[in-house]
C-alpha cells in the first residue's frame, strides 16, 4: 500500500513538473526556477541537533553554546546556497540515445559544459529504474556522461525523463531537476534462435567449417562481445588474462549470400521469428556474408557492412509498428 501511494505521488509530481517546464531541447542552461532543493536525512538530523543546542543554550543562558549554534546554522545556510549553485548555470550541450537490444541496458550519452569559474561536484544523473551515473565537472570544462537505461521491448522506446541532482558540498541538502528531452532509442529484438542460416550460397554449417579452417579464413581483428555472438568466436585466452569479452573477426575468401525471411519459421510466433532473424543478421555480419531481408511489406536489398546491418536490425525492431 505504501509503495502504491508513493508511486502515485511520484507520478503526480512528475506530471506537474512536465507541465511546468515543458519539453527541453539541447543546448539547455539550467536556471534557478527549475531547480528544487530539500534537506537530506543527514541534513534533517543536523537541523534537529541545532534545535536541541539552541534550546539548551537558551535554557542555561550559555552564550558560547548559542554562538556555536548560530555559527553552525550559518554553515548550513552557506551549504544550501552552494548546493543550489552546483546546478544553477550548468549547460546541457548534447543528448542522444544509442540503439540497443531488448531486455538489455542501453546507453544515453549526455554532454555537459561548465562555463563558470568554479567546479561542480557530486553530480548524479539517472533514468527511472536504472542505476545512476556519478561525475564531477571542473571549471570551464566539458564532460560526456554515459547513462544506462533499461530497454524493455523491441521498437521505439521513449526515455521520458532524466533526473540530474547534486548533494555538494556537505551532503546536507539535495538539489535536483528533471530533464524532459526528446530522447528515443531503437530497441532491436533479442538475438535468439538456434536454427541454421537459410541456404543462399552457403549454409551456416559450411560457414562455421570455414571459420575453423585457417587456410580459408584469416583473423583480422577483435571487437567487443555482443549478445548472440557464438561462444566459439570469443577470445577466451584474453578474457582469462582479465580483458573484457572480445570476439575474433575473420575475413573469408568466399562471398556467400543469404535471403532472410519468415520462410521456414512458421512454427514460431512473431517475436520469436524476429529474434531468429536478428540472430541470422548477426551471423551474416560475423562471417562477412551478404544478406537481404524480406518480410511482409518490408524488403531490403542484398548488402553487407555495418550500415547495412544497422538497417536490417532497425527494420526488425520497427516491424509491425507502422514506422518501418
Amino acid at each position: 500500500m505504501y509503495a502504491a501511494l508513493r508511486d502515485r505521488i511520484t507520478a503526480r509530481v512528475a506530471a506537474w513538473a512536465r507541465r511546468r517546464q515543458g519539453l527541453d531541447e539541447p543546448p539547455l542552461i539550467l536556471h534557478g526556477r527549475r531547480l528544487y532543493i530539500l534537506p537530506t536525512a543527514a541534513g534533517l538530523s543536523f537541523g534537529l541537533l541545532l534545535f536541541v543546542m539552541l534550546i539548551a543554550g537558551l535554557n542555561y543562558t550559555n552564550s558560547l553554546a548559542l554562538l556555536l549554534t548560530f555559527m553552525l546554522a550559518a554553515f548550513v545556510l552557506v551549504g544550501m546556497h552552494e548546493c543550489q549553485r552546483t546546478l544553477n548555470g550548468l549547460e546541457l550541450v548534447l543528448a542522444q540515445a544509442a540503439d540497443c537490444y531488448a531486455v538489455t541496458e542501453g546507453l544515453v550519452e549526455l554532454r555537459f559544459a561548465n562555463r563558470s569559474a568554479q567546479g561542480r561536484h557530486a553530480l548524479t544523473v539517472c533514468s527511472p529504474g536504472a542505476r545512476a551515473s556519478h561525475f564531477d565537472l571542473d571549471a570551464g570544462a566539458q564532460i560526456t556522461v554515459q547513462l544506462p537505461f533499461q530497454a524493455k521491448r523491441r521498437g521505439r522506446q521513449r526515455i521520458e525523463r532524466l533526473e540530474l541532482a547534486s548533494t555538494a558540498p556537505f551532503g546536507l541538502f539535495r538539489c535536483w531537476t528533471w530533464l524532459h528531452l526528446p530522447l528515443e532509442a531503437i530497441v532491436y529484438p533479442q538475438p535468439l534462435g538456434t536454427r541454421p542460416l537459410p541456404r543462399g550460397g552457403e549454409s551456416r554449417s559450411s560457414l562455421e567449417s570455414r571459420a575453423s579452417s585457417p587456410a580459408e579464413e584469416e583473423w583480422t581483428s577483435l571487437r567487443h562481445y555482443q549478445p548472440g555472438d557464438s561462444p566459439r568466436s570469443i577470445a577466451w585466452k584474453a578474457w582469462a588474462r582479465g580483458a573484457p569479452l572480445m570476439v575474433a573477426q575473420y575475413q573469408g575468401t568466399g562471398g556467400s549470400e543469404h535471403l532472410l525471411s519468415f520462410a521456414g519459421l512458421e512454427g514460431l510466433d512473431l517475436e520469436a521469428r524476429l529474434s531468429q532473424l536478428c540472430a541470422w543478421v548477426q551471423d551474416c555480419a560475423r562471417y562477412d556474408a551478404a544478406c537481404a531481408l524480406l518480410l511482409p511489406g518490408v524488403a531490403l536489398p542484398l548488402g553487407r557492412g555495418a550500415a547495412h546491418r544497422t538497417s536490417l536490425l532497425r527494420a526488425l525492431a520497427l516491424y509491425g509498428s507502422g514506422a518501418a
